[in-house]
């Protein structure tokens, strides 16, 4: 993405959260990107391209930040622990930082949600490289890394919906976390 693009999605982002997706207009995002009209036009067809743009950006973002804190971590327990603060924590944080923000981790339309499923496959074959050191162990515990993976991601995933709170979506991660470990020990 260019520069240009991001600082549109970026602009986008923050009307998206302040009012949503669905009170937010074309208008809305050239007027805060400081942009012609026309020229949002021009790189961004309709609202939709705008958002899935904004959905990338953000999760894209998320995901290499994930994978630089991972490069200087060997822990399997820490590493999933850095998994889950990009997948699911700051997620959840930013959920529920306003109402509106829920259009943004949630996706509102078809190609918003396959960016989303997108970004979950990418975090699936981080875990998945995760585990493959104890692959052995994963198979006498009668599972494979990319099965433990899938279910990991899953369960972190749907567990920012789930918790009523900070503390007990800390406690749903922290067990899978555990649950984890043990199978690959």
């Amino acid at each position: 993405m260019k520069e240009r693009e991001e600082a549109i999605c970026e602009a986008a982002a923050r009307m998206f959260i302040r009012y949503g997706v669905k009170r937010t207009g074309m208008n809305d995002i050239a007027r805060e990107a400081r942009i012609a009209r026309q020229t949002l036009y021009n790189l961004f067809p309709n609202k939709e391209t705008v958002l899935s743009a904004t959905i990338r950006l953000v999760l894209d973002r998320e995901l290499r930040q994930a994978e630089s804190e991972l490069a200087s971590c060997s822990d399997l327990r820490d590493q999933l622990g850095i998994v889950f603060d990009h997948l699911a924590r700051r997620p959840y944080a930013m959920l529920h930082s306003t109402p509106n923000a829920a259009d943004i981790v949630e996706g509102v339309s078809e190609e918003s949600r396959k960016v989303i499923g997108e970004w979950r496959d990418n975090f699936r074959s981080v875990v998945e490289r995760l585990l493959a050191p104890v692959n052995s162990n994963l198979i006498l515990s009668g599972i494979t890394p990319h099965q433990l993976a899938d279910a990991v991601v899953n369960f972190a995933s749907l567990s920012k919906y789930e918790a009523r709170d900070h503390a007990h979506l800390d406690e749903l991660l922290l067990s899978l976390t555990k649950m984890a470990v043990r199978c690959a020990t």
